[in-house]
């Protein structure tokens, strides 16, 4: 696929770091030819896993398409992750080859990884560590064995990738998390990547020559799909921020680049609209102007205006993803008919599974199932029919790495991937989500953050910790805790004592943690949390 696309596209800008060095389609083919010079030389394999974990930025894209056209399988690792979660998630991958940002290399401990062959900083690909003479030699001698390869310079002929052996070959392995004793790599084919991006350049409203702001880390799927692998197949271009995705940056490089196309979670247009819009909207003289038909009309469209204006004032459309909308955000963004859509999808699904454009929009839905896949809904209850979300396609995962007990308890054997998601389709296939039943969380840029895991810090790492709950409150994880009373009072602690001493280890916790997944309050509870007949706390009941 994109073999063609950095030919057709060579002089055209390809990826560019905010402020930044900006390079086109043809120097992007030079610096991946370079780069398989030197996994050749080094003795990586075809098939071989290489890790890859720094901010988003140009060089993780090159270093991404260096490794998969390749034909290794890259596996994207969040740079939040603590060290520890990379070293684990990298010795589970089987990972080869481990390829850095400047600032996960510090935190490194290459004898935590003992069966990679070195350690590459992606950034100026410089060699950090080497257990391998073959790493050694290809370093040395790189730049003469390119220029002997190419000896002409490197030209449009030159890009030539091996194609994939087959559709359900593995082409990226991605972590869903990162803090867990058993964690899960999907396993994500060509076929999956294949109809995703198929999928996206039939429908998704851009075209060669747009830029699209990244917003989403590249190491989760939605980012990895939509704002890196979709835009260089096309021939668009990807400008990174290089910084925590703030509204006074992304706006900076909004009005720079001035984006037809925006694709982010929920948080960065309702930061936008509940901090520009909705304090004006919810003025007293504001409500009864917007009660006249008149007046509403002209007042929705200077809004609308100062919205697309925030976003550059290019923008044709604006693709949600990740979590669903806030209601009463939706409702104004239909009130002034911004362009905006929801779409739906699962990292198992590589991640695409539902989405329309935002003029056949269904408010409060994420669209209808994508052409190539099937999903159904699997419920007793036929009065509403909400049930489970079923997905069937070449979009879904192969399975969990070296997890079959995981991948059986999602993929049935008629293969059918269970969502864990419950949902509801009407009769124009729009599809409503109703709840997770995996309880998981969307971090701020998009981070997949899983509840159950923190618990899993506070239970084992705070003395004194009967039970403990992290439930989201407007995207603040507030950690609710049941205190082992009767164990503090045999320390000789009184009541008070054990409660500070919970709420003080708050630090303890965080340092444990990724930075999207910091606990922001400790609330101490004196009942214990109310249980399902299989001893599993009724999550539901403490939001």
């Amino acid at each position: 696929m994109y073999e063609d696309s950095f030919r057709r596209h060579w002089d055209n800008k390809a990826l560019s770091d905010f402020q930044g060095e900006t390079i086109t389609y043809g120097e992007l083919a030079r610096r991946v030819a370079k780069i398989h010079i030197l996994l050749e030389e080094a003795g990586i394999a075809k098939g071989d896993k290489v890790a890859l974990c720094g901010k988003n930025c140009l060089a993780w894209g090159v270093s991404f398409f260096g490794v998969m056209t390749y034909g290794a399988v890259p596996v994207p690792l969040l740079n939040d992750f603590k060290p520890a979660s990379v070293h684990m998630l990298v010795n589970h991958s089987d990972s080869k080859l481990l390829m850095v940002g400047e600032i996960v290399l510090e935190g490194m401990i290459p004898e935590e990884m003992p069966d990679i062959i070195g350690i590459i900083l992606m950034d100026d690909m410089s060699c950090q560590f080497s257990r391998s003479k073959a790493l050694d030699k290809a370093f040395a001698g790189l730049d003469k064995k390119f220029d002997k390869k190419y000896p002409n310079g490197f030209t449009i002929e030159d890009v030539v990738y091996q194609a994939e052996v087959s559709g359900d070959d593995l082409a990226v392995l991605n972590y869903t998390s990162g803090t867990t004793s058993d964690p899960k790599g999907v396993m994500v084919p060509y076929r999956a990547l294949l109809l995703n991006m198929k999928f996206a350049c039939s429908v998704l409203p851009l075209t060669k020559d747009e830029t699209v702001v990244s917003i989403l880390p590249m190491a989760h799927m939605f980012g990895l799909s939509f704002q890196l692998m979709f835009e260089l197949l096309l021939g668009s271009s990807i400008c990174y921020l290089g910084k925590m995705p703030t509204p006074k940056i992304l706006f900076a490089a909004f009005a720079e680049e001035k984006p037809k196309l925006i694709i982010s979670v929920p948080l960065v247009i309702e930061k936008v609209i509940k901090q520009k819009v909705q304090p004006v909207m919810e003025k007293p003289l504001m409500k009864i102007a917007m009660a006249i038909p008149g007046l509403r009309q002209l007042i929705g469209k200077k809004i609308r205006t100062q919205v697309l204006n925030a976003f550059g004032g290019n923008v044709d459309s604006l693709i949600v993803g990740g979590a669903a909308l806030n209601a009463d955000v939706e409702k104004i963004l239909r009130k002034i008919k911004f362009p905006y859509t929801v779409g739906y999808g699962t990292t198992e699904c590589a991640p695409l599974i539902s989405y329309v454009d935002w003029e056949k929009y269904k408010r409060g839905s994420c669209g209808v199932a994508m052409t190539g896949c099937t999903v159904d809904v699997f419920s007793d209850n036929r009065r509403d029919n909400v049930g489970e979300l079923l997905v069937k396609g070449d979009n879904v995962m192969l399975g969990y790495y070296k997890n079959p007990n995981a991948t059986r308890d999602v993929i049935d054997p008629e293969g059918w991937y269970h969502t864990g998601d419950m949902g509801l389709i009407d009769r124009q296939g729009n599809i409503f989500i109703k709840g997770r039943c995996k309880d998981m969380i969307l971090g701020p840029s998009g981070q997949n953050i899983y509840p159950e895991e923190l618990e899993e810090v506070i239970n084992n790492n705070v003395k004194y910790v009967t039970e403990s709950l992290v439930v989201d409150r407007k995207h603040r994880l507030v950690a609710l805790i049941v205190p082992d009373f009767e164990a503090g009072k045999a320390d000789g602690l009184t009541a008070k004592q054990i409660r500070e001493h919970i709420v003080d280890s708050r630090k303890e916790i965080n340092e444990q943690l990724p930075m999207y997944s910091q606990i922001s309050k400790i609330e101490i509870r004196t009942e214990p949390f109310e249980k399902t007949p299989k001893n599993s706390i009724r999550r539901f009941l403490y939001k």
